[in-house]
């Protein structure tokens, strides 16, 4: 709203000055800085803890009468609601006689033709109060940020806890794990982190860490030493392999990485992709058997990705091949398939088919609230569809920036993009280029966190990095792994991060984003 993309002519000042964008104060440098900075501001603890007193004055009791004149807060009387009513001088007849007398306690006004057009331009151009909702104050909102002066605030023993590193699990078998999935909500009914591993061996390592956020009222001291992650029984014992174990043949030319499959949200099934004839496949995590085959490209599939589910569990899934398309797919969490009719589960039909590509489709993110599918093909470059279908535009990276090879959205419309060879690139959902930054690490996985303030990185060196993702900022660097990383996922409450590493481990590490967050760093 700021920018004349359009590059419209909006005239000339007195000055002879071209009225063109909006000038912005020195503290914002470009539109995107702007908007952002006040939502920092307005979305602040310091403004939700004084938020009732603008509601008092707006929608409460020092709206009107002596609560308003001592809050200076009186307005021309025509603004208030019920002061008068437009709409019952409805006839035209009545409008014209000069002299009719309306009574509007505690005065008598003469209401002429004249003085209703006064009102109705003095309405139009200041508008009207908004109807009074309250007679009494509102309460103040409680603030996250006081928790931490509570005597007896489980805060108190952050620093004990906060140690880097939770704990390290290694599994049995040495092969890589490329994907991991932390669905650890507790009211489902296994809360768990799913790991699939290069050999296509999958584990429910059941989560115990739901009591409450750590450092969080409701959250037991006594569950603190327990560590958050069981591994599978049937892998920790050898017992129950064939039930963990995906044996049907997957395509020699793919190569197994995170974008290969796709875990639902209840942590009942797996979706992976890559096998040689042409579908992607639904299994049962809890026997390992298959229970859907989905068929529609006309070449292997090369990647998966679900949106955020909606109550209930259904979510949109996409898959995107070789054939350079993708299709837009609809899972029932109440059937547990992919379409809407279980009688007709055999042959789903796809909700879009995304075109546009030129090559292999290799990476791919969506974001059911937005409304958007964003892919990358192998030789570039990004494209942004809308869930039905639409091609909006193509995010066209920098220089050198031709190769994408992993995508992360989130639903405030950024979307970050990493390269091949190190680069990375933050655009806005309308395709201009926000930042770029180039590091020292051949990156595997990339997550943002759920408000989108900060981008995760992991790579071949092992080392988890945070950043701030509007500007590429550095915000902390974790110690190095003795191992590549090669996914990663965040529990629900945004405190642990969990990696898939090439070694055949996972690492749990505790993170805060509040201790990278502007408002905690300086007041608390």
């Amino acid at each position: 709203m700021f920018v004349n993309s359009n590059g419209y002519s909006l005239g000339v000042r007195e000055d002879e000055v071209v009225v063109n964008d909006v000038d912005l104060p020195p503290w914002a440098k470009k539109p995107e800085d702007f908007v952002r900075i006040n939502r920092m501001a307005l979305e602040s603890e310091f403004v939700s803890c004084q938020l009732h007193q603008w509601i008092d004055l707006i929608f409460g009791y020092k709206q009107r009468g002596p609560e308003a004149v001592r809050a200076l807060n009186v307005f021309h009387y025509l603004t208030y609601e019920g002061s008068v009513n437009l709409d019952s001088i409805t006839d035209p007849v009545l409008r014209e006689i000069p002299e009719t007398y309306f009574i509007r306690d505690p005065h008598t006004f003469l209401l002429t033709k004249d003085f209703i057009k006064a009102m109705e331009a003095q309405i139009q151009n200041f508008g009207q109060t908004p109807s009074q909702l309250l007679i009494e104050p509102h309460p103040p909102r409680s603030s996250a940020m006081h928790l931490c002066f509570l005597p007896q605030s489980p805060l108190m023993f952050k620093d004990q806890m906060q140690q880097d590193v939770i704990m390290v699990l290694k599994f049995p078998s040495n092969s890589p794990v490329t994907h991991v999935a932390a669905n650890t909500l507790p009211h489902l009914t296994i809360p768990a982190v799913v790991t699939v591993t290069c050999s296509r061996l999958f584990a429910v390592n059941r989560w115990h860490n739901t009591v409450g956020l750590r450092g969080a009222p409701g959250y037991s001291l006594d569950q603190a030493h327990h560590l958050p992650i069981e591994m599978d029984p049937l892998i920790a014992n050898n017992s129950g392999v064939n039930k963990r174990q995906i044996t049907d043949l997957v395509d020699q030319s793919i190569q197994i990485n995170a974008h290969c499959f796709v875990v639902t949200a209840d942590n009942r099934y797996i979706l992976i992709c890559g096998f040689w004839d042409k579908s992607f496949r639904v299994y049962s995590t809890e026997t390992g058997k298959l229970t859907q085959i989905v068929f529609g490209h006309w070449d292997v599939v090369t990647c998966l990705a679900r949106s955020e589910s909606y109550i209930g569990g259904d979510c949109y899934i996409v898959s995107g091949s070789r054939d350079a398309t993708l299709l837009l797919w609809y899972w029932s969490g109440r059937h547990h398939i992919i379409g809407d009719n279980p009688n007709s589960s055999d042959y789903p039909a796809p909700r879009a088919v995304l075109t546009g590509h030129d090559h292999e489709v290799v990476c791919v993110s969506v974001c059911a609230e937005l409304g958007l599918v964003i892919s990358g093909a192998k030789e570039g470059p990004c494209l942004v569809h809308t869930i039905t279908g639409d091609l909006l535009r193509a995010l066209e990276g920098p220089e050198n920036c031709l190769f994408p090879r992993l995508i992360s959205v989130s639903s405030e419309g950024h979307c970050i993009i990493y390269y091949e060879r190190g680069r990375f690139s933050n655009f806005s959902i309308n395709g201009k280029l926000l930042a770029q930054m180039e590091i020292n690490d051949s990156t595997r996985a990339i997550l943002l966190s759920s408000d989108g303030q900060n981008l995760v990185t992991g790579g071949d060196n092992g080392v988890v990095e945070v950043w701030q993702a509007c500007d590429f900022k550095q915000l902390y660097i974790y110690p190095g792994c003795d191992a590549g990383i090669r996914a990663m996922d965040l529990s629900h409450d945004q405190r642990t991060l969990i990696t898939g590493m090439a070694s055949g481990s996972i690492v749990a590490f505790n993170i805060d984003f509040n201790r990278w967050h502007y408002e905690h760093q300086n007041r608390y």
